[in-house]
This record gives structure tokens, C-alpha cells and sequence, in this order.
């Protein structure tokens, strides 16, 4: 799949980045001009729309319009597409090109279909790809123990009627916060992060960290018993603070901060030991 995307690399494919929503848009006619090579993908693009719209799909009504440079080095409302739609639009135009993508997308379907029914092919294939990133077997070891106490912690919240999104942002929000002085967005700008998962670019420090935040604000919900937002919240600042604690006697005792700017991409793979760097 690797070398199917780098087509867009050859080619001059606009992107924008969303701050506000954390996405990725492409340029829907560089795109187009990519899979097709037509001589006017404007004009290519302007037949599917009608197409599309004719069949009632929603990628036409989803599409958005952003401002890009033209080769005249002005700037034009384009027709843009998230990531999501962006898999839409390849399955909807037929070209040689685009049939690597859409057996890649079939592929992943199926394997995410047979994770479902059986998920221990999830924690296996995770084992799997972060071996083959080139992540250390200690790190790997942390970072599947991470996703199992975040998994007990949403499960508490869970069966006290919180609901994902909002209200698991909030509280993890205010979690990363309390014990790293970071909320999810500020830590991931700091790491020069955008739409990569945040723990799968942190140190073994952090990712420990993190745990013992997590631990402890499922094990103090489940003696305290929350019952509104406000005492949920106060029950990720308690948890947060027996993890901030912990970072504040390990900084002193090694001098090192906790927090830090590595990422998967520069300097937490070279490092096979995942060491905490000054």
C-alpha cells in the first residue's frame, strides 16, 4: 500500500490541516488529476459530482470548500475532502489506479469484520504492526498493558452512564492535565503530533504515568460512586494527582523532565529502549 500512495507524493496533491477538528483535507481535483491523469480533472471532477449527486451519495454533500494557491500562486475555493471521504471519492472513480486502493480498503474491512467476531486477532495484529514500526519489546509490552487499563477505566465510565466522546474527552482532558500540565491537544502539539494516536508516541515514563492516572481514577470511581459530571471530574483530578505526584519525586530524583517532545518519528524508535531523554 506503501508504494500505491506514493502516487500522491509524485504529484502535486494539495492538503490542508484542520487545527479546530484535527483533519486532514486533500484537494478533491488533485486527487482526481492523480487516479485518472485527465487533462482536466476540473472538468472530470464536475461530471462525477453530477453522477453522485444523481445517486444520492452524501460525499457531494459532505464536500467543503477551502482556499488553495492555483499554479498562478493565487488562491481559490477548492473542493476538499476529509480522510474518510477521500477513500469514498477513490471508490467511486474507475481507474486502474485507483483499483490498488480499493482492494487495500476491502482488505482492511474484512480484517477489521473478522477482529470483531474475534478479538484477540485486534490485540495480535496491534503486536504485529508495532514490531514492524520498529517499536522495542518493552515499549510494545507497555503500550498493550495501556490499552487494557484504558479499556477498564472507559468501562467504568461507561456503566455510570457517561457517553463516548464529549464526556470521555473532557475527563481525559482533564486527567492529562492534572498530571502532565498538558491537555490531549497541547501534549500532542508539543510532541509535534496531528492526527497520530498521542500514547503511541509517548516514552515508557509517560505511558507508566498515564497508566497510574488511569488506574487510579477507575479504582477511586469505583469506591466514591460519582454521580454527576462535577464529581466525575473531581475523580480524574484525584487520579491525575497520584500521577503527578509520582512524575514530581521521579523529575527530582533524576533531574530529567517526564514530559516529552519525542515522537514515534523523531527519536522515540531510535532509541530501543525507549530511554527518558533530557
Amino acid at each position: 500500500m506503501k508504494n500505491q500512495i506514493k502516487l500522491f507524493e509524485e504529484k502535486k496533491d494539495r492538503t490542508a490541516w484542520d487545527e479546530a477538528n484535527e483533519e486532514w483535507y486533500f484537494s478533491v481535483v488533485d486527487v482526481v488529476g492523480v487516479l485518472t491523469d485527465s487533462p482536466n480533472p476540473n472538468n472530470y471532477w464536475k461530471v462525477l459530482k453530477n453522477r453522485l449527486n444523481k445517486e444520492g451519495s452524501e460525499l457531494v454533500t459532505n464536500c467543503n470548500q477551502l482556499k488553495m494557491q492555483s499554479a498562478d500562486g493565487k488562491f481559490y475555493k477548492t473542493d476538499v475532502v476529509s480522510t474518510e471521504e477521500l477513500f469514498r471519492l477513490i471508490q467511486s472513480i474507475p481507474s486502474p489506479k485507483a483499483e490498488p486502493f480499493k482492494i487495500w480498503i476491502a482488505q482492511v474491512a474484512k480484517e477489521r469484520l473478522d477482529q470483531m467476531q474475534d478479538p484477540e486477532l485486534s490485540i495480535n495484529q496491534a503486536l504485529l504492526d508495532y514490531k514492524r514500526l520498529g517499536y522495542s519489546e518493552s515499549w510494545i509490552n507497555q503500550r498493550l498493558k495501556s490499552i487494557e487499563i484504558r479499556k477498564d477505566l472507559t468501562d467504568e465510565w461507561k456503566s455510570r452512564g457517561l457517553e463516548e466522546g464529549l464526556h470521555f474527552a473532557t475527563l481525559t482532558d482533564i486527567i492529562y492535565k492534572t498530571w502532565a500540565d498538558k491537555t490531549a491537544k497541547e501534549y500532542k502539539q508539543y510532541k509535534g503530533l496531528k492526527k497520530e494516536n498521542l500514547r503511541d508516541n509517548m516514552t515508557n515514563a509517560e505511558l507508566v504515568l498515564n497508566m497510574l492516572a488511569e488506574l487510579s481514577t477507575k479504582q477511586i470511581s469505583e469506591t466514591s460512586n460519582p454521580e454527576s459530571m462535577d464529581e466525575h471530574a473531581q475523580v480524574a483530578r484525584q487520579g491525575g494527582e497520584i500521577a503527578r505526584n509520582a512524575r514530581k519525586e521521579l523529575e527530582a530524583k533524576t533531574g530529567k523532565p517526564v514530559v516529552s517532545p519525542q515522537n514515534a518519528k523523531k527519536g522515540l524508535l531510535k532509541n530501543k529502549h525507549n530511554e527518558l531523554e533530557a
